[in-house]
């Protein structure tokens, strides 16, 4: 019985991503369109470690601001730092 749920689900989760690409294009939106971004991202997009982003942090290099207990790193500083310091 949960085997052929699970392959039901399965089969249903196939149905909804076969059209899931049309509505996440939609809802895409592009790194230099984003107001903030988590450490995690900012970290991915340049190539810089967790400790170097918060050393910079740290230092009033790079803008974030906290919400709840989450810090999100505003985009439009970590642009303006990667382009007026390129020996970071």
């Amino acid at each position: 019985m949960r085997r052929k749920r699970r392959e039901n689900d399965e089969v249903k989760g196939l149905q909804i991503t076969s059209s899931a690409p049309e509505a996440v294009r939609s809802q895409t939106v592009s790194f230099v369109q984003k107001l903030t971004c988590t450490i995690n991202e900012a970290c991915e997009m340049t190539s810089l470690g967790r400790t170097k982003l918060y050393e910079l942090i740290g230092d009033g290099h790079l803008a974030t601001t906290t919400v709840g207990r989450r810090r999100l790193v505003l985009v439009r500083s970590l642009l303006s730092l990667l382009e007026s310091n390129t020996s970071v």
